[in-house]
């Protein structure tokens, strides 16, 4: 079964850290870019980041720069997204969506929501002033 699984959500304090990960399987890993996305309510979903399948690229939305870091470990199918200096204007249930031989960029992280087939399930993420 292909599917992607979200986890490390929670409740933190403002300038916390959290630590969230996407373990993929039933597909080859390796060839799909990851991103991760998010949604508040009331909101509609936002790109955060992402990271490429071919050269381990990086790319960030300007809110989350310097505080967030997106990582993979191919070998455990597994990608991380380091969630530093939290904010309560962080909170958000947090997806994960794969790409197959997706460019990771801004037009991914910018309107990878609307054209993205496969996602996870979602982790909450909230944070307390």
């Amino acid at each position: 079964e292909v599917q992607l699984v979200e986890s490390g959500g929670g409740l933190v304090q403002a300038g916390g850290s959290l630590r969230l990960s996407c373990a993929a399987s039933g597909f080859t890993f390796d060839d799909y870019a990851i991103g991760w996305f998010r949604q508040a309510p009331g909101k509609e979903r936002e790109g955060v980041s992402c990271i490429s399948s071919s050269d381990g690229s990086t790319y960030y939305t300007d809110s989350v720069k310097g505080r967030f870091t997106i990582s993979r470990n191919n070998a455990k199918n597994t990608v991380y997204l380091q969630m530093n200096s939290l904010k309560p204007e962080d909170t958000a249930v947090y997806y994960c969506a794969a790409d197959y031989l997706g460019l990771c960029g801004s037009y991914y992280v910018n309107e990878g929501h609307r054209y993205l087939e496969l996602w996870g399930q979602g982790t909450l993420v909230t944070v307390s002033s």
